[in-house]
């Protein structure tokens, strides 16, 4: 071979290897099905990305716990198993206080106080992610949490002895305080779940009832709007910080849009989701007076001990919210 050819071989060599640095490709694993709102919102994340950085970062997104199981999520983020993932943050408050901030009953149970409470504690979140070598992208609420129950509700005695389906630290104490037994059942296994017996009662969303077509195993929902939850979106440091500044923009502008975006369709989606749960024959009502009466003295309980465990941050948060 003549120096010409070799020099030719190692210049196509060159580029091919540019053409292989220049494209990043990112694994995203979710814990919702391809149809959830939340899911079909990251599609559009990254297809935007995709879009503003010409193809330089490829995010592929692995919907319905098919990559990482649910709770395996922010552990393969964190060690770099994966790029990017999402996670619905109140799942990880026995890990830290603060993100469970959300989920503390009737603290913020609008859209309009979740946007706030969201705003006044995302600082301190933020902060905790990146002290494990994370950074929150965005974040998205559910829709107000409801109960779903195999028998009328009319008080929390009512609760007494049920199995309820647990997803967070909060969902298990609320289920103690009104006499039923926790179950954790990631909401992939729930609608099993109902159909074997292992539960009977759960909180959780309209959309998680949609998704997982409650209607068939459960007849009873009742309209708590007890708080609003929200799913984060976040990556990798070192991921993150090994791409070029205007990648990492193309990321920022992107997670922003998407933010903005999810919060409005997950409004929007509220009274749709309740409308097919109704639709399919589900008695969809708002909780009994008494109901409701319970639920509040259940919630200003929990605000106290969640204050308790949060110390100083979680004070400034609630007093901030508060103003």
């Amino acid at each position: 071979m003549n120096a010409l050819s070799r020099i030719g071989l190692a210049a196509l060599a060159l580029a091919a290897a540019g053409i292989a640095h220049a494209q990043v490709k990112w694994d995203m694993p979710t814990p919702y099905p391809a149809t959830n709102f939340h899911t079909e919102n990251i599609v559009q994340f990254a297809a935007d990305i995709d879009k503003a950085t010409g193809g330089k970062l490829k995010i592929t997104v692995h919907p319905g716990a098919s990559l990482f199981k649910a709770p395996e999520i922010k552990r393969a983020v964190q060690g770099g198993q994966a790029q990017i993932g999402e996670i619905l943050i109140s799942g990880y408050s026995n890990e830290d206080p603060l993100f469970g901030v959300d989920s503390v009953p009737f603290l913020a149970t609008s859209y309009a106080d979740a946007v706030k409470l969201w705003r006044v504690s995302r600082k301190a979140i933020e902060d905790r992610f990146a002290k494990q070598g994370m950074v929150v992208l965005y974040g998205v609420a559910w829709p107000p949490q409801g109960i779903y129950s195999s028998k009328p509700l009319n008080s929390v005695t009512d609760m007494k002895g049920l199995k309820m389906r647990a997803y967070n630290p909060y969902t298990s104490r609320i289920a103690e305080l009104a006499g039923a037994q926790p179950v954790t059942i990631q909401a992939a296994e729930l609608a099993q779940a109902f159909a074997t017996g292992a539960v009977n009662a759960n909180i959780t969303s309209g959309a998680t009832g949609y998704d997982t077509k409650a209607w068939e195993v459960v007849k009873n929902y009742y309209d708590t709007q007890a708080w609003l939850p929200k799913n984060i979106v976040f990556a990798n440091k070192k991921a993150f910080d090994a791409l070029d500044k205007a990648t990492q923009d193309a990321i920022r502008k992107a997670a922003a849009d998407a933010e903005a975006r999810g919060w409005k369709v997950s409004e929007e989606k509220t009274n749709f989701f309740l409308g097919e749960l109704k639709k399919n024959g589900m008695n969809v009502q708002p909780p009994s007076a008494q109901l409701k009466a319970d639920f509040q003295k259940i919630g200003a309980t929990m605000t106290e001990e969640w204050l308790k465990t949060a110390g100083p941050d979680g004070k400034a948060i609630v007093d901030a919210f508060r103003k």
